[in-house]
């Protein structure tokens, strides 16, 4: 499993704690560092099932100083895919990428579901 997170981000540290509690194996990366490509994006988002919308991090300085939130419907699947390669902090975070999965932000009883 895939673990992509950003290290400062206190939600992603509680879902790395919730993660080696149950000792489950991952490979760490970080998401500033190295940010998602569009072709992994557009694999996550499909392999996901999630609407697009779920991959950006709207509490994100970032998204509000682009105006996202406004814009974010008018542009083309395509367009908000290569926003998302643009930058890690656009990107939701922790995500988890199994064979099969891809869970985007913590809720710990989802990954209950599907990691246990």
């Amino acid at each position: 499993m895939l673990y992509v997170c950003y290290p400062k981000c206190t939600t992603c540290q509680k879902a790395r704690k919730w993660l080696d509690g149950k000792k489950i194996s991952y490979a760490l990366r970080d998401i500033k560092e190295d940010n998602p490509t569009l072709e992994e994006l557009r694999d996550w988002h499909q392999k996901s099932g999630l609407p697009l919308k779920k991959f950006f991090n709207t509490s994100g300085m970032e998204y509000r100083a682009l105006g996202l939130k406004d814009k974010l419907s008018s542009l083309s699947e395509e367009e908000q895919l290569a926003l998302l390669a643009s930058s890690g902090m656009l990107v939701k975070r922790p995500l988890l990428i199994g064979e099969d999965f891809v869970l985007a932000g913590f809720k710990e009883s989802q990954w209950e579901e599907v990691l246990c």
